[in-house]
């Protein structure tokens, strides 16, 4: 039994004028704990896949499966976090992280010290009293990842979540949300337009084809790159061979789609 299981998904836009298909016959299994990446060219429906994933759109056809259980609305058992940390700012850094608790009606003693606890172990300790505007963007980010982390969520899905960020700063929490997502055994499931960092995180990485969007390749990273840090992996003899692989087939899509 697959851990989660995305079946047969098509999806298309309508208007008063106009259909578009944004997917087409997305098929794709996971199992718990695996770290997927989607990369492929603008409008291969990556941010649309990952939104019928957690609920929030309802796909044409199709469904997606968690744990045998179809997915039919925004789920407290999928955790989202995105380009933009979208911290309240004139909330305390302690009141956003606790604030998904609190929706879930899950915030008590317990859980507030486990929150907390997890805010000084990615690195944000001293902070619980000061607001968003005091913070950096990566510390933002850190933020955003707790208050994500502490409703224990199944699945995890990152929607470019570093983009923003300068690029040290973005190295940085590479390795720290991989390695807090690993230590925690998260499913995750991440869309970026960075190949390095598609093959630094992942287990697996599903490139799309655009108009519609369809799985055109699949890369499996190997267990010696997988299992290292990201910072790591990208030193890794076999990372370059790798990237120019996954490139090539990338830049075949973009030359397709453009004839």
């Amino acid at each position: 039994m697959s851990f989660l299981l995305i079946n047969n998904i098509h999806h298309t836009y309508f208007s008063k004028s106009s259909a578009t298909t944004a997917l087409e016959n997305i098929n794709l299994a996971i199992n718990e704990g695996e770290f997927i990446s989607f990369i492929g060219p603008s409008g291969c429906g990556k941010t649309t896949l990952l939104s019928i994933i957690a609920g929030l759109l309802q796909p044409t056809k199709g469904d997606v499966l968690l744990k045998d259980t179809k997915v039919t609305a925004a789920a407290h058992t999928i955790g989202y976090m995105l380009q933009q940390d979208y911290l309240f700012p004139w909330r305390t850094i302690e009141e956003n992280i606790l604030l998904g608790l609190k929706l879930n009606h899950k915030l008590c003693e317990r859980t507030k010290e486990k929150a907390i606890q997890l805010l000084q172990e990615i690195g944000l300790e001293g902070t619980e009293k000061l607001y968003p505007r005091q913070l950096s963007g990566g510390m933002r980010q850190r933020a955003a990842l707790v208050r994500t982390l502490v409703t224990d969520p199944q699945i995890f899905l990152l929607d470019e979540p570093f983009s923003a960020l300068d690029f040290q700063t973005k190295l940085k929490l590479e390795d720290l949300v991989s390695n807090t997502l690993k230590e925690y055994k998260k499913t995750t499931l991440l869309v970026t337009h960075d190949i390095g960092e598609a093959i630094a995180m992942s287990d697996r990485i599903i490139l799309l084809n655009a108009n519609p969007g369809r799985i055109s390749e699949t890369f499996v990273i190997p267990n010696t790159l997988s299992k290292l840090p990201p910072f790591n992996a990208r030193q890794h003899p076999i990372y370059a061979d790798l990237f120019q692989k996954v490139w090539k087939e990338l830049d075949k899509l973009d030359i397709s789609n453009k004839i």
